[in-house]
């Protein structure tokens, strides 16, 4: 920024003076002027100094303000980064939007979709903040109040990479309490299921749950009918109490269309699963990788990548294998295959 603001004000500067102070020689084909007075040199001199000191002035200023003024020039920094990433996402989100209102989601990479999914949520939540710092003076107030409530008044273009981490920590946790809720659920179901196989595995799979351990994937997908759109377990056929638990547990709010929410949220992640086995999990970054955890439902700090990995791709292998009839499945995945996972013990109960 500095070097920017230099090199303007030496191009704005006139030409004499430029010559002056970089010492170029003129390239006119017409006879040089007579030779300058003392006077004049002096003068040149003058402004060679003026120019040269107040240069390095513009240099040194930035450097002055981080040692007399750190906290400030730091606070600085967070919403100069932060706007202008936040920026950057809503240009790449508006086209993303009209992407899908021309041809849907199909042909949007993984993080596109990601894009789609979480900027609505930063732009709710950063707007107040924007708005109120455009009146008089309010920047003054508002800027160092969202800088003390950063994951109340500021979305995660402003957060630190640790920052990000631990709100993402918080959000789940909270997520993770109506576990508890939709397993007694399922529970106390397992009396009206019809008396044959089905209802013998998926009892083997809740006094899995129930011990400690996961099903893997072959016993998911052996009673993945109980999951049909008009059986016990299917968006239709849930009672009132277990829908809100699964509503909670993916983040959304308790207002209208709770089903059909649901539903969309759940088409979503397969899409985002389609990409991510598309794509690759291990092309993923460890940001990339900890976000779709945490979306998920699983706990991924101070989890070894390879387990993330191997996590990832048990919950894309059944995802990519259900159809719209079983979109209840990939809702109760987190029970499935996170419920007793030690990282969101640990979170719930540190």
């Amino acid at each position: 920024m500095v070097r920017n603001v230099l090199r303007r004000l030496l191009f704005r500067a006139p030409t004499a003076l430029r010559r002056c102070c970089h010492g170029e020689p003129s390239s006119s084909g017409q006879p040089q002027p007579p030779p300058a007075t003392d006077k004049e040199l002096l003068a040149r001199k003058v402004r060679r100094y003026t120019l040269s000191r107040y240069v390095f002035y513009v240099r040194r200023f930035e450097h002055t303000l981080e040692e007399n003024f750190p906290s400030a020039m730091h606070v600085y920094r967070v919403f100069v980064v932060g706007i202008k990433d936040f920026y950057e996402d809503l240009k790449h989100f508006i086209r993303v939007a009209r992407w899908i209102n021309r041809n849907g989601r199909d042909g949007l990479a993984r993080n596109e979709l990601e894009l789609h999914f979480q900027m609505p949520k930063d732009m709710v939540r950063v707007a107040p903040v924007l708005l109120i710092s455009a009146l008089p003076f309010a920047n003054y107030v508002i800027f160092p109040l969202a800088y003390m409530f950063p994951r109340h008044l500021l979305s995660r273009h402003f957060w630190s990479l640790q920052q990000r981490v631990d709100f993402a920590a918080i959000a789940l946790r909270k997520r993770l309490y109506n576990q508890r809720p939709i397993l007694r659920c399922l529970q106390v179901r397992l009396g009206d299921l019809e008396e044959g196989k089905l209802r013998d595995q998926w009892a083997n799979i809740l006094g899995l749950l129930g011990s400690g351990a996961h099903p893997n994937l072959q016993q998911i997908q052996q009673v993945s009918g109980l999951f049909a759109e008009t059986q016990a377990f299917g968006m239709a056929g849930l009672w009132a109490n277990h829908k809100n638990a699964l509503v909670r547990l993916h983040g959304m709010h308790m207002g209208w269309k709770r089903r059909w929410r649901l539903r969309e949220r759940a088409k979503l992640i397969r899409e985002m699963d389609f990409m991510i086995t598309e794509e690759g999990v291990t092309s993923m970054s460890n940001d990339e990788m900890r976000y779709a955890c945490f979306l998920r439902g699983l706990n991924p700090v101070n989890v070894k990548t390879d387990e993330l990995v191997l996590w990832l791709h048990k919950w894309t292998l059944i995802s990519n294998n259900t159809d719209d009839e079983h979109l209840s499945l990939i809702l109760h995945l987190p029970i499935l295959l996170g419920y007793n996972q030690p990282s969101n013990w640990v979170l719930l109960y540190q």
